[in-house]
């Protein structure tokens, strides 16, 4: 395999290349409120109204499938969409993200709150805040020591895999709720197992009512995305099972529900601090990653400006704001953003406005929602659950990279045969290992001029010259303790036996960005073995980085500045003098 560049001069040193793209800061000064809303003129407000009451209907039956998903009692969905919106819209920067309950993040809590106290009781409740308490120190740390950067290193593979994974072990939970069935196992496959074994003692009508709630809602998501589809079905079902009594029918309903605002306060026992620290770190993770994804998306989209340290004091904010009011962690969801976008939306306005529906809603409609079948929430949370399965972009990754698309298809593999929690520290290890091989094993090569006037970069196989004499050696990453002895040992194997007809090996550094102190007494040792057999050995392209950390190991003391180049043409010039001291410089 080759590749081809162009063998003309390098830009001058000090010359930039700039790309059009929306700015982004990754820091910030002192802290600025409401940058995700401002400016506000009138027609903008209106419209941003609107579109929040179009983003309540559509996102409150969503909300309460999260709290299905989370184990936590229903009525803590509509917390999720009060304060927290709130916290965002005024210490975030984002102008589109929206700042709620997610299934990723309920996903992980639950896998570990489970284990701790029983599902929807006080003392769960009390966990999954401090949970969020938790999360929201992790996120104002990460602010604090500039970790933003941490996003990045969430690979898109790994997280198609994860969330594909996730899509699957919250499709297989809400299953027995869906016909009927108690399902006791916390294990997918076990799950799975005693649905099937159970299928003979069914609930018809409950099955029945699932069916129609899922096929409705995927109807509606399919050929009338901007219709509240979800909402429809929960308001059917509420007066259909009040009309005709679901409950006295064996079809089991939510039963009463306590409205009105939260109580704020925390009910945080410092003993229960280090068991959630895991889970919390998790959703930390989860947070960053796919709220910085999300918001970038969005800001490039529409050319916005971007202050992604202001973000993260949002997402703190929102999950300080999520602990003490007695729910769960949120996240910034992509698919809760791309329903603001549609309905209108075009600041945090808009998520402003979702809170006074809900507000509104906690007040006064709560009283109906005892009549809400479970099947109904088990069928939204169903339909959540098959969106997460990423298909396409499972398929898109099989055709590009197959390598990357076994890790995603692993990845999903752990978190519906072991767990959530476990499929996201995988996911970030899968993520960090694959920087490390890039950086392990770099693209290295040999330099040489094809027929077009082109550098040419081929294998770095024993016997491959750029000219006769002179070996020009590309490699292609920083130089650091893991991949020097791979740069040492690619050199000797082009240089040969003790009689080599290579006088010269000048390094192309373009890509070594610098040099650490193993790698630099390796390059020492290198340069002796050279002079021993009497080879030049001559550095091109060096970045100034990478010549104050040569400065600093002492190795510009063995290699002479005549043995530095500014160009690849000056390193084959300057090659071609040394044989006919005559011919002057090669153009």
């Amino acid at each position: 395999m080759t590749t081809n560049v162009q063998a003309t001069p390098s830009p001058e040193p000090g010359r930039a290349q700039y790309s059009e793209r929306p700015q982004q800061a990754r820091s910030g000064g002192g802290l600025r409120l409401f940058q995700g809303i401002r400016p506000v003129t009138r027609a903008g407000a209106v419209r941003d109204a609107l579109a929040g009451f179009q983003l309540a209907a559509m996102n409150i039956p969503q909300a309460l499938g999260y709290t299905k998903i989370a184990g936590m009692p229903v009525i803590t969905g509509f917390y999720t969409l009060l304060l927290p919106l709130l916290a965002f819209a005024v210490f975030g920067s984002s102008r589109y993200l929206v700042v709620a309950a997610d299934s990723a993040t309920a996903s992980i809590l639950a896998g570990k709150l489970a284990t701790m106290a029983p599902i929807a009781s006080a003392r769960y409740v009390a966990l999954a805040s401090t949970v969020a308490l938790l999360t929201a120190g992790f996120l104002l740390l990460a602010r604090v020591l500039k970790l933003g950067f941490l996003a990045d290193f969430l690979s898109q593979t790994v997280l198609t895999g994860f969330l594909t994974g996730v899509g699957f072990q919250v499709g297989v939970a809400v299953m027995g709720e869906m016909v009927g069935l108690e399902v006791h196992s916390n294990r997918t496959v076990g799950q799975l197992l005693e649905v099937f074994r159970s299928l003979p003692r069914i609930q018809r009508p409950t099955l029945v009512i699932s069916a129609v709630v899922v096929t409705g809602v995927f109807a509606f998501s399919r050929f009338a995305p901007k219709v509240p589809g979800a909402l429809l079905a929960v308001a059917g079902a509420i007066a259909a099972s009040a009309h005709w009594d679901f409950a006295g029918h064996g079809i089991a309903t939510i039963g009463p529900v306590v409205g009105g605002l939260p109580h704020l306060g925390l009910d945080v026992r410092w003993k229960d601090v280090v068991p959630l620290l895991g889970v919390s770190v998790s959703c930390f993770v989860m947070i960053l990653a796919q709220s910085a994804a999300t918001a970038r998306f969005y800001a490039a989209r529409h050319n916005q400006h971007l202050d992604e340290s202001v973000d993260l004091v949002g997402l703190s904010a929102a999950n300080a704001a999520a602990a003490l009011s007695g729910t769960f962690v949120v996240d910034g969801s992509p698919t809760q953003t791309a329903m603001v976008e549609s309905s209108g939306g075009q600041s945090q306005l808009a998520q402003v406005a979702t809170t006074i529906a809900v507000a509104f809603a906690l007040l006064f409609l709560t009283k109906p929602l005892q009549y809400l079948p479970r099947c109904v929430l088990g069928a939204i949370v169903f339909f959540i659950a098959v969106r997460l399965i990423d298909v396409r972009g499972l398929r898109e990754i099989r055709h590009e990279s197959p390598g990357e698309y076994a890790l995603a298809v692993f990845t999903a593999a752990v978190v519906v045969l072991v767990g959530v929690e476990q499929g996201i520290v995988l996911a970030m290890v899968l993520s960090l290992l694959r920087v490390v091989r890039h950086s392990y094993r770099p693209h290295t090569g040999v330099l040489v001029v094809s027929q077009r006037d082109a550098w040419q970069l081929v294998p770095a196989v024993p016997g491959t010259v750029t000219e006769p004499g002179l070996v020009i050696y590309s490699f292609g990453a920083a130089l650091f303790y893991a991949n020097a002895s791979l740069f040492a040992k690619e050199i000797r194997g082009l240089l040969g036996p003790a009689l080599s007809p290579v006088r010269w090996l000048v390094v192309d550094a373009e890509a070594i960005t610098n040099v650490d102190y193993t790698a630099a007494r390796i390059v020492q040792q290198l340069y002796k073995e050279l002079v021993q057999r009497g080879i030049v050995l001559g550095l091109a392209r060096v970045s100034p980085s990478l010549k104050a950390d040569l400065d600093r190991h002492l190795l510009t003391q063995l290699i002479r500045p005549a043995e530095f180049f500014d160009r690849l043409h000056d390193a084959v010039a300057a090659f071609a003098k040394l044989k006919d001291p005559q011919a002057g410089t090669v153009s």
